[in-house]
């Protein structure tokens, strides 16, 4: 399952290789910084803070389900840009910042396109519901793709 290294001729080359070309260069800064920050005596100042805000967040959707099923929110906070756009790394993290909170309380989430800017560039939103409840964000999903008339349209610069 998942990325599969071909150069690999033993199993510790197998992990290896795989675990390396697997994982993009984003990814792989994430994982660092996130080992360097657990690892360096940073553990109660970031990760106990963090555990905090974590459990704050979960009682905030836990109070929103209360009231609603789903939530709709912008997958990201603008429409798709060429890769190698934005240079500077906090604007790249803050590209995900709408995905963040689901994530964090260990909620199901999907995203589905939603259309596209006045410059044809595609933007989406997601779908997120409460602990346990992924049969019915996909099924929300679906049944939104097979309404939604511009799901199959496909941008100018990919149309081929």
């Amino acid at each position: 399952y998942g990325v599969r290294s071909s150069r690999a001729e033993t199993l510790d080359q197998l992990y290896e290789y795989s675990k390396r070309e697997g994982f993009g260069a984003e990814v792989k800064k994430r994982i660092l910084l996130g080992t360097y920050v657990l690892s360096s005596g940073y553990q109660d100042a970031y990760y106990k803070q963090a555990t905090k805000v974590r459990v704050k967040m979960v009682e905030a959707y836990n109070k929103a389900f209360e009231q609603c099923d789903v939530i709709a929110t912008p997958t990201t906070p603008v429409a798709a840009f060429p890769m190698g756009a934005i240079q500077d790394p906090l604007e790249m993290y803050l590209q995900d910042i709408y995905t963040i909170g689901p994530n964090l309380a260990h909620l199901p989430a999907i995203s589905v396109p939603c259309g596209f800017n006045s410059e044809k560039k595609p933007f989406g939103f997601q779908f997120t519901g409460a602990k346990r409840e992924d049969v019915l964000i996909c099924r929300m999903a679906y049944a939104y793709e097979r309404a939604a008339p511009y799901v199959q349209e496909i941008p100018p610069e990919f149309d081929r």
